[in-house]
């Protein structure tokens, strides 16, 4: 069960620490509050877990300082879309609106290579009207003897090259707590030009203890990658531990499933789950095309399968798009045979709006014969 408090509730005041030593008496119930402090007011949530059934809605919402009560009606107790749950499904970040009501495409290098690139990369974006980008930095490899990253090392010029071209968002992998602490520490040192959605890929998808410390920072959102051959509900358990821990500011990725049913593409594309992580929970969904498709193979009518995939989770209602470009693909250091040409990108994003305004036409027309 979820009380969602009165904004602005004061946690000194007489009437919260009432409603707190009431929560206390509840046998077989714990307690977890949650505050989310936005520019205007502070929101506050509680989270009674364990044996609520028999606690009635009427009661608690009687209850000093709560406004309305959720009762929890699926596994994912946070970010769960619950029956009469009112909550809403977006997040503001940098002054960019993630919801399942929007699009942002994040265009980018899978790996960083040079300064050199990068700005011809965010130069390409802004005279495309893009405000989002990808940037790896750090990079999980199957090989040890594989490209890592430049790490640190590359933030710097990363940062400030964003600022410079108004890219409001960058998504940027990390694999340890020590990621995280430094794209905080050059962010400042840089004169926090840009923001960073931090992202976990598929090989840390289960990794419990980086997701707990992710967590526990409200100062980034989350891009969170499906995992390696696992289920989607464990993997949607994933980002609870997440928001958990207090961080609700989450986005879901499908990037493809490992399995040789796929063949030829590097993965099998898994877009049509876009609408079932919609229902289930209230987090933005992503498409990863590059990852899931891996090549710039072209069906007859010339259209690479990287953008029909692409097409396809727009169409079911996606909400982020990443994908990988490259100013010199044969010279990038990541999944280069995969990347799209700057000269490609125009095309890309005229192909994304044509899916997405498709996709708005459906649901009109779901209203209409409702």
């Amino acid at each position: 069960m979820i009380l969602i408090l009165d904004p602005n509730t004061q946690m000194h005041s007489a009437e919260y620490r009432q409603l707190l030593d009431h929560l206390a008496g509840l046998q077989g119930v714990q307690v977890r509050v949650h505050s989310e402090r936005g520019v205007e007011q502070t929101l506050t949530e509680i989270y009674l877990i364990g044996n609520t059934k028999a606690l009635e809605i009427e009661d608690m919402q009687s209850l000093p300082c709560v406004e309305r009560v959720v009762r929890v009606s699926q596994e994912y107790r946070i970010l769960g879309r619950h029956k009469d749950d009112s909550r809403p499904a977006h997040f503001e970040y940098n002054g960019v609106r993630f919801g399942q009501d929007t699009l942002n495409v994040f265009a980018g290098l899978c790996a960083v290579d040079n300064a050199e690139h990068v700005e011809i990369m965010l130069r390409a974006l802004r005279d495309n009207g893009q405000v989002c980008t990808r940037m790896g930095a750090y990079k999980p490899r199957t090989s040890p003897y594989a490209f890592q990253g430049h790490g640190k090392n590359c933030l710097p010029y990363v940062f400030e090259l964003a600022g410079k071209y108004g890219i409001k968002v960058i998504a940027m992998e990390i694999t340890h707590e020590s990621h995280l602490n430094e794209i905080r520490e050059v962010l400042h040192q840089t004169g926090n030009p840009t923001g960073v959605m931090l992202q976990i890929g598929t090989r840390n998808t289960q990794n419990f203890e980086l997701l707990k410390i992710v967590g526990r920072q409200q100062e980034f959102p989350v891009l969170l990658k499906r995992g390696f051959g696992i289920t989607l509900d464990e993997s949607l358990n994933a980002a609870e531990y997440l928001a958990s821990e207090g961080n609700r500011n989450v986005v879901f990725g499908l990037r493809g499933m490992k399995t040789n049913m796929g063949d030829p593409h590097r993965n099998m594309v898994d877009f049509a789950h876009v609408p079932v992580v919609k229902r289930l929970t209230r987090m933005p969904v992503c498409v990863d095309p590059s990852h899931s498709v891996g090549t710039r193979a072209a069906s007859p009518d010339g259209i690479m399968d990287v953008m029909h995939v692409t097409a396809q989770g727009v169409l079911a209602g996606a909400n982020m798009v990443l994908v990988d470009f490259h100013p010199l693909p044969p010279q990038a250091l990541v999944d280069g045979p995969q990347a799209l040409l700057l000269k490609e990108l125009p095309h890309f994003l005229e192909d994304v709006k044509i899916a997405r305004e498709a996709y708005l036409k459906r649901a009109e027309l779901v209203q209409k014969y409702k």
